[in-house]
């Protein structure tokens, strides 16, 4: 993407970063930090959480995910608790070091990871969306599917997966 534009065609660039808080959804955010993420880009953490005990409290936002967070209220503990989602100090860091130079914001979503980060690429109007690769084994990819290979497969932007260790 680099050196290339946007889909405006303005400069500014809608970078999302698919972030469950797993090593591996750690190191794609690091990676987009340190080699995709420039000056004026919007970077759009997307955290998609499953249905569970909290799914009433969260009907509202059930199909359209929640309001845009800023990264202002995604550190307060207080206000993640609301939402049923911890705060993680390594990426807090690496999103604060990342809003020195770009605008950093959150969107939450509840369902399915693999339909709710293809439905967040259009509806926020992401560029390009990196994340990380878990690394499943066989049998686990082939009963459980991957949630990169469907985006990789599905998602109307470019999609960089960042391999783990």
């Amino acid at each position: 993407m680099a050196g290339g534009g946007d889909r405006d065609g303005d400069g500014e660039r809608r970078i999302g970063v698919a972030m469950d808080y797993s090593a591996s959804a750690k190191k794609a955010l690091e990676w987009a930090t340190q080699n995709l993420l420039r000056r004026g880009d919007t970077l759009v953490v997307l955290h998609v959480l499953r249905h569970g005990g909290e799914e009433a409290k969260h009907t509202l936002w059930a199909k359209s995910g929640s309001p845009l967070i800023p990264l202002s209220e995604f550190r307060e503990p207080a206000v993640m608790q609301n939402y049923g989602v911890r705060c993680d100090a390594e990426v807090l860091d690496m999103l604060d070091t990342a809003a020195r130079q770009l605008e950093v914001v959150a969107k939450l979503y509840w369902g399915d990871a693999r339909e709710k980060l293809c439905e967040a690429v259009d509806e926020q109007k992401i560029d390009t969306i990196v994340m990380g690769s878990r690394g499943l084994g066989t049998m686990q990819r082939i009963l459980l599917g991957s949630v990169t290979n469907y985006v990789l497969s599905n998602a109307s932007c470019p999609v960089t997966v960042v391999k783990g260790d």
